[in-house]
């Protein structure tokens, strides 16, 4: 059990750490001024809240989705499959990427708390491919799952993570020459046509007690030809636009849109913030991620989705927001349909699917 809580970095890890210009006064800091609970909400507050939440902080039944042969996918055409959450898989050109996968059907160490929808844990780790690169954005329990890693480890290639998670992975077994941790603004070229960059997210990390003792990351994936931004967890803020000025255009963003609240507003973003850090990021297509798996807020379940489809639109962004498992070309028109409205048996569904599509 104490295996999945990780391992606080150590060494020539550790000394790094402490040379990043990021790392001031025994941890990591933002690049905005950052609070956890900027109003100083008390505990109790916070607990009340999340104890009172409405039922429709999860889906009245089992989620649509598609249980998609992972192993046979089109070799032809970029590929992208949501498993939830922040779980996803690109396959391009052949060459296949997996970001935070978290296949336990726990977002916790505990079975208890972070329980996976049902239909939205309907993958596993046995159902992936092989894996040729892995990205860790960071080591929150939601994005760095110790049973799927032990797991998936065999499979994988290359592994790029935020500087210091490794020591995470190593303490699970994960050879060290497998793994890159980069600090904010590094690259690496894993191979000819395939280059990743750390960039700054507004977040924090921990697996303990003890915060923000590893670094937490979004990362611009160069591809064959196209550019991927993959966001991590982030409260909005101005380095969305310097990541535009610097890396974009993008072909496709994922975004965190969900799991936000009203005393954290400062480390996850509205919908409407998703939104406009699309546009700061300059990208073409946007999926939004980080809902429909797990119940980490108090808000209804697929209120995020409908609030960003409401701004996306009204910003004439264009966005995908495929069902779990369903593979999508990501570079073609995708005819969306507002699957989320799926246990509303009326004709508000026919209509929004029309609307949507």
């Amino acid at each position: 059990m104490m295996k999945r809580f990780g391992k606080t970095p150590t060494g020539h890890r550790l000394q790094r750490i402490k040379n990043s210009r990021h790392y001031r006064e025994g941890s990591f800091k933002n690049v905005e001024v950052t609070s956890v609970n900027p109003d100083d909400a008390s505990m109790f507050t916070i607990l009340k809240k999340m104890i009172l939440r409405p039922s429709s902080v999860k889906p009245a039944g089992e989620l649509p989705h598609l249980k998609t042969d992972l192993k046979n996918l089109d070799p032809e055409k970029p590929q992208l499959v949501w498993f939830g959450h922040s779980s996803y898989l690109l396959q391009i050109n052949g060459y296949t990427v997996l970001v935070d996968p978290v296949f336990s059907g726990n977002a916790s160490p505990f079975r208890f708390f972070g329980k996976a929808f049902e239909g939205a844990d309907a993958f596993n780790a046995e159902d992936m491919p092989k894996i040729d690169l892995l990205i860790i954005t960071h080591d929150h329990y939601d994005h760095l799952d110790y049973p799927s890693i032990k797991k998936l480890e065999p499979k994988i290639g290359r592994i790029v993570t935020s500087l210091g998670v490794g020591e995470h992975l190593e303490n699970w077994g994960v050879k060290n020459g497998k793994i890159d941790e980069l600090d904010w603004w590094e690259s690496k070229e894993i191979q000819t046509d395939v280059r990743v960059s750390a960039t700054p997210s507004r977040h924090f990390s921990g697996r303990g007690i003890k915060r923000a003792q590893t670094l937490w990351s979004s990362f611009v994936l160069e591809i064959f030809g196209l550019k991927i931004f993959i966001g991590g967890d982030s409260g909005y803020d101005r380095s969305f636009k310097k990541i535009g000025e610097k890396h974009g255009p993008f072909d496709l963003a994922l975004l965190e849109c969900g799991q936000y609240g009203e005393y954290w507003p400062q480390i996850h973003m509205f919908p409407e913030q998703t939104v406009q850090a699309a546009l700061d990021l300059q990208a073409k297509t946007v999926v939004p991620v980080h809902w429909g798996k797990f119940v980490l807020s108090y808000h209804p379940w697929n209120e995020p989705i409908q609030r960003f489809v409401t701004a996306a639109k009204k910003a004439n962004l264009n966005f995908i927001s495929p069902r779990n498992g369903e593979p999508v070309d990501f570079t073609s028109v995708y005819q969306q349909e507002a699957w989320w409205l799926f246990d509303n048996k009326d004709e508000k569904y026919e209509r929004e699917s029309a609307t949507l599509g």
